[in-house]
């Protein structure tokens, strides 16, 4: 089993800025994938960013230049940084683990709010 906790999430405002940390455990050996995911009220859980063991990452269009993630394999830590935020930005947001970059998420995060006040 594989164990995800997610931290450092928020209400900040417009124009601001949150890093989320998200910490695995337990068997995550087979796991090259961690990233995040983000559903806003009334919508689809939608995928933000991805990155791989060897650090190729992927963003979605709506986060590219405001957002980083990065990774610390040494503590299996995934981190998304957040910068320029707006109101769009506010969901809960979900850390993952996948077999590879194109595979769909095997474990989730128990799920973080983020909120942007305009």
């Amino acid at each position: 089993q594989v164990q995800l906790v997610e931290s450092g999430g928020g209400l900040v405002q417009a124009g601001g800025s949150l890093r989320l940390s998200c910490a695995a455990s337990g068997s995550i050996f087979r796991l090259n994938a961690l990233g995040w995911y983000r559903q806003a009220p009334g919508k689809q859980r939608e995928l933000v960013a991805t990155i791989t063991s060897g650090g190729s990452v992927n963003y979605a269009n709506s986060v590219k230049g405001r957002f980083t993630i990065s990774r610390d394999n040494a503590k299996n830590t995934v981190y998304l940084q957040m910068n320029s935020l707006n109101a769009e930005d506010t969901a809960v947001y979900y850390c993952y683990a996948a077999g590879g970059n194109r595979d769909p998420p095997d474990y989730w995060g128990q799920g973080t709010q983020v909120t942007v006040s305009s």
